[in-house]
């Protein structure tokens, strides 16, 4: 089976088109957050999500952490994908697929330290998929993605390993450590935003070249 790829901090509609072009099966469009890369107008995220053809997956990555508050970020771009960059504090994961029936919803779990497995263990039974990342909720200023920074993989390999739910391996992937990562996480698909682009803009010969690791790792694995 091929490692998916979502290409994440998409800005714009050409940029979904380059990503699609070369591959992604799912582009990730980014909200109002505390910290980090990309945010773009919740109008953009629903014009992006409204060109981009099936089967591309859209994902909207909110910040909101109460159900009725995520329901209500929805209804106002539109994505086929929920992914919900920190804990939820109001509400269950069964009221939000209750609301919004057809959405997929995929959970971020930054993998801070041992216990982040039991967590993410626990979560990969409610929700569609979980996405492993290298943020921390737990600062001052939140950072809940885009921090450039590779957590621990071996970790990560056991939450693969025991998860009830895809998983999606994500922080600081580049071409240079994306065939690693692959080889030994074994990913359902891999998450890149800052390891594609320069001076904050996707770049094809970087995306290019990042797919064609993850394929040789798929070679490699299968």
């Amino acid at each position: 089976m091929e490692t998916r790829i979502k290409i994440c901090c998409i800005h714009d509609i050409r940029e979904a088109e380059t990503a699609m072009r070369y591959g992604a099966s799912a582009i990730g469009l980014v909200a109002a957050m505390p910290s980090g890369p990309g945010p773009i107008p919740d109008e953009l995220i629903r014009q992006i999500a409204a060109t981009t053809p099936p089967p591309i997956a859209t994902f909207l990555l909110t910040s909101r952490t109460s159900v009725r508050e995520i329901i209500e970020h929805h209804r106002l771009t539109h994505t086929n994908t929920i992914q919900i960059v920190d804990a939820l504090s109001e509400g269950t994961y069964a009221e939000l697929k209750s609301a919004l029936p057809g959405v997929k919803i995929v959970q971020v779990v930054h993998v801070l330290r041992e216990e982040s497995v039991e967590e993410a263990v626990r979560i990969s039974r409610s929700v569609d998929a979980i996405l492993l990342d290298s943020g921390n909720p737990n600062l001052r200023v939140k950072e809940l993605g885009g921090t450039g920074r590779v957590h621990n993989w071996q970790l990560s390999r056991r939450i693969r390993e025991q998860a009830s739910c895809p998983v999606f391996l994500a922080g600081g992937l580049k071409p240079e450590n994306v065939k690693e990562a692959i080889e030994t996480v074994e990913p359902f698909a891999v998450d890149v935003c800052s390891g594609v682009r320069t001076n904050g803009l996707l770049d094809a010969e970087k995306l290019g070249r990042f797919i064609s690791e993850v394929r040789a790792a798929d070679r490699t694995i299968h």
